[in-house]
């Protein structure tokens, strides 16, 4: 008879991503990418000056960054005693069950796809714009497509080539804005530096729902370092402190960037200059205190700032579609990686392929690729991370509640529950003022049409976790379990038991049905 498999043995080649690969910095390169701190300071801050028309923004983004930090807080404490690529996922599925833990990876998916495909809209028109200023006029696809190469590529290469990538990028990125910053600060508004708008009471307005959601949305990207805790060094540490570092960087560099923007234009004038130059605001600020090659500096930084969020959030989707192929809530293809660079191969090439499906069609029927393509499917894809973020930051106290012990109250309980409580009002605002994020007309179906896809998949996966739990025991016990193959709590709805899904009960040899058996009652007396 073979020998059966020790818990502590590696998973064979086939079935596991790249260990040892990302430490610290390279796990922050990722979150933070994700979050594009270039992209959000260049469009989401200006642009809420001037649809907003509040002068609170900078205000909003550190508001906003203390939300994070304090769902951060459980987040991270559960990465701790979880390592799954399957973050959100696995999460959910310890604290509130398979079936909505499922649920819950059937909105990830199309959550973090649409996040994904949406900045290739923004990246081909940046892109156009460069080259066009050049006297190169391709077209947005066409550049759109020369980033989806060389993403499908990196998506199928090391994770620390794309980690080394996303560093250089990244570096140069935060130099430019803190350049521009200094800049801007250096040479205020007739000659005196304001902080009126720094003031808490101005955040107490009608605005401020609007405006939060705004800004949270810049920050989606950060969770994706638990996305790589399968390869981390030493997860347990890596993974805590880069996430951390991902909400904080970009709190501080939005924050600050918004301010000095509104030192550079004077506090009673930022709203109007907002509306005048948009997008190219910071440039108009700094452009006539610098030389023109730090501009165009930035303006290419801009369009590498979208191609590192695009690498990051491609990563994010084919290691979520890796671990639930790996689990077998998606076919077994989808959980094998290369034998040689560990990449989830079929989670890449999918997004991939639905990607260039999606750029052509946008390109064949002439759709806006900065409207309709990048800002519709961006804002869509946040709500669903923030749906992910809400049922997470719930499902943390619930399972260090059954738990106890695994960590002190602050971490556990207090701190995901008041992040639960701040993450519902903004959800609430969210889905009720959808359709104003979207600027469509009051009548039109898009205001309620993808809060409702995102219910119907949600009980999409709630009714195929109900199926396997029928048809396939063995794969609904595997459902969220950890790295180490097994499931760290039992809830209420599940009573099949925490079964390491290598030691699960198979019809075709009772030996090992019984030996695990016998560790299913070592695992209950434990709890």
């Amino acid at each position: 008879m073979p020998r059966r498999p020790d818990p502590a043995d590696p998973d064979i080649v086939s079935r596991a991503l790249a260990k040892n690969r990302l430490g610290v910095p390279s796990v922050v390169f990722f979150g933070v990418a994700g979050a594009a701190p270039l992209t959000v300071i260049l469009g989401a801050a200006t642009t809420i000056y001037a649809v907003v028309g509040n002068t609170a923004v900078p205000l909003v983004y550190f508001v906003a960054a203390g939300i994070l930090s304090m769902f951060t807080v459980g987040f991270v404490a559960m990465s701790r005693h979880i390592v799954n690529s399957g973050a959100f996922y696995s999460y959910i599925s310890h604290g509130l069950g398979r079936v909505v833990g499922v649920g819950a990876a059937f909105v990830a998916l199309p959550a973090y796809a649409l996040m994904q495909i949406g900045l290739f809209g923004l990246f081909g028109v940046v892109a156009d714009g460069i080259l066009g200023s050049l006297g190169f006029h391709v077209g947005w696809f066409n550049c759109a497509i020369v980033a989806w190469v060389v993403v499908a590529v990196l998506g199928v290469l090391w994770v620390d080539l794309s980690g080394k990538v996303l560093a250089v990028l990244l570096v140069a990125e935060i130099l430019i804005v803190l350049t521009y910053d200094v800049v801007m600060l250096l040479n205020p508004f007739e000659g005196q530096v304001s902080v009126t708008n720094l003031n808490p009471a101005r955040i107490f307005t009608p605005e401020a729902g609007a405006m939060l959601v705004l800004a949270i949305a810049g920050f989606v990207g950060f969770e994706a370092t638990v996305v790589l805790s399968e390869e981390a060094k030493d997860p347990k540490k890596t993974i805590a402190r880069a996430t951390h570092w991902a909400v904080f960087l970009p709190g501080l560099l939005c924050g600050l960037s918004a301010w000095a923007m509104s030192v550079a234009t004077g506090p009673q004038n930022i709203v109007e200059a907002a509306k005048r130059e948009e997008t190219d605001l910071v440039f108009s600020l700094v452009s006539p205190h610098v030389p023109e090659a730090l501009i165009s500096t930035g303006y290419i930084l801009f369009m590498t700032s979208v191609f590192a969020a695009l690498l990051a959030f491609h990563a994010a989707v084919a290691r979520y579609q890796f671990a639930l192929g790996r689990e077998g809530v998606l076919p077994e293809t989808w959980g094998r990686t290369h034998p040689r660079t560990g990449a989830p191969i079929m989670g890449s090439v999918s997004q991939s392929a639905l990607a260039l499906v999606v750029l052509v069609v946008y390109n064949v029927l002439k759709i806006d690729p900065l409207v309709h393509l990048f800002a519709w499917l961006t804002v869509v894809g946040g709500l669903g991370v923030l749906i992910l973020m809400w049922c997470a930051s719930i499902a943390v106290p619930v399972f260090f509640i059954r738990n106890r012990g695994k960590e002190n109250v602050w971490r556990g309980q207090i701190a995901p529950i008041i992040a639960f409580l701040l993450l519902s009002v903004v959800l609430a605002a969210t889905v009720i003022g959808l359709g104003d994020l979207l600027q469509v007309e009051g009548d039109s179906p898009f205001n309620w049409v993808f809060q409702v896809g995102f219910v119907v998949a949600a009980v999409l996966g709630f009714l195929w976790a109900l199926i396997l739990r029928t048809t396939r025991p063995e794969i609904y016990a595997a459902i969220g379990r950890g790295t180490d193959g097994r499931v760290a709590a039992t809830p209420w709805d599940e009573q099949l038991g925490a079964i390491s899904v290598r030691n699960a009960p198979r019809r075709s040899d009772i030996a090992e049905m019984s030996d695990t058996t016998a560790e299913l009652t070592d695992i209950k007396k434990g709890l």
